[in-house]
């Protein structure tokens, strides 16, 4: 079961933000606090998180757009699980974007925490390269500066501006932040995790110049990875995800949480900085935990009747059975294309079993 509700869960407010109607950093109130609607306004944002986007026009936007990109990877990266990543994504406060799960410090809440402040990086390195800021361009760093290594090249084009958007995320997303005690220092280092990942990730383009194609001089840039390339990267942290508990060291550095944290089995090895950690097991998902008999949270959910993995009829519906009905599904087929210039298909039915949780 998850732990009862604190309001330690308020450090995720600001998500709520991707379910705003007006995003525009101009629509504040006579406090400075966006004004998401006619009827009604929310305050996502604390105090300093409010003076940052004040501070970078146009950065609302890419935020709330990172929140929805964030929430759409995780539900990919878990649609094959009992906890799929569900979300309230039309909930009119947006206070509980991800729902309960955040009052637990479970692997499911490091997740979110390193996938939502990556994505809030890669947000907003993108729209810096993009012009999309005021307040940041290309990275322009190594422009210029020739590197011979497996033939010559030169730095150029205009770099993904990760490094601005790491610390942009840092300000904004740990400014939400709040407490001393073990689900804050969980919180920052998963934070911390999912920036230094986007940042890692980073890879070069080229662009060859020559006669006839020759790329006798190859420019080079930095790019950013696919965020679905990172969403999978993040779902392999999740399943190697260390279990810690407070460092007995009494030397609490704020800014270093993996000295702050230490392994529960002492024989395991410590978590690196893009390791993700979290300090109590995840509930098994099969209730709803809201006390009322008979629901489950994977009721009604597809499964697979011949996998033996999380998918499979047998783990997903927590040994409770399913249900299984035929049905018949139209689709394009044959498709080909006609001069000029169409796409011809036929229409084909398609007759599948479908199986779903009781």
């Amino acid at each position: 079961m998850l732990a009862k509700k604190t309001t330690a869960a308020a450090s995720g407010k600001w998500w709520g933000i991707a379910t705003s109607q007006q995003k525009s950093n101009m629509v504040l109130d006579t406090q400075g606090a966006p004004v998401y609607a006619t009827d009604y306004k929310i305050q996502a944002l604390n105090k300093r998180q409010r003076k940052i986007v004040r501070q970078h026009k146009g950065s609302l936007e890419v935020i709330a757009k990172a929140v929805r990109v964030a929430v759409l990877e995780c539900k990919y990266q878990f649609k094959s699980r009992r906890w799929n990543c569900p979300t309230k994504i039309n909930d009119r406060n947006g206070n509980d974007l991800f729902g309960d799960i955040l009052n637990s410090g479970c692997r499911e809440t490091a997740f979110v925490n390193a996938i939502t402040s990556g994505a809030v990086t890669h947000s907003i390195a993108r729209a810096c390269s993009e012009g999309s800021l005021d307040s940041c361009s290309c990275d322009y760093t190594n422009n210029n500066a020739v590197i011979k290594e497996k033939g010559e090249w030169q730095w150029g084009g205009c770099s993904d501006n990760a490094q601005f958007g790491k610390m942009f995320s840092k300000k904004f997303v740990d400014a939400g932040e709040k407490g001393k005690d073990l689900r804050f220092l969980m919180n920052l280092h998963n934070n911390e995790a999912g920036r230094r990942t986007i940042v890692a990730e980073m890879h070069h383009e080229c662009k060859c110049h020559g006669m006839s194609g020759s790329c006798a001089v190859k420019t080079c840039w930095m790019r950013l990875p696919t965020f679905r390339k990172v969403g999978g990267i993040f779902k392999d942290r999740f399943d190697g995800a260390s279990l810690v508990a407070i460092s007995n060291s009494g030397n609490r550095n704020k800014g270093d949480t993996v000295k702050n944290l230490q392994p529960s089995n002492p024989s395991h090895k410590p978590a690196t900085k893009r390791d993700l950690v979290y300090f109590e097991d995840s509930p098994d998902f099969c209730s709803s935990g809201n006390g009322r008999p008979g629901e489950f949270s994977t009721s009604g959910r597809e499964c697979n009747s011949t996998s033996l993995g999380l998918d499979g009829c047998e783990l997903m519906c927590c040994g409770r059975g399913y249900r299984s009905e035929i049905v018949s599904l139209k689709e394009r087929c044959s498709c080909t294309f006609q001069w000029c210039c169409k796409v011809q298909c036929e229409e084909c039915t398609t007759i599948k079993e479908i199986n779903k949780c009781l």
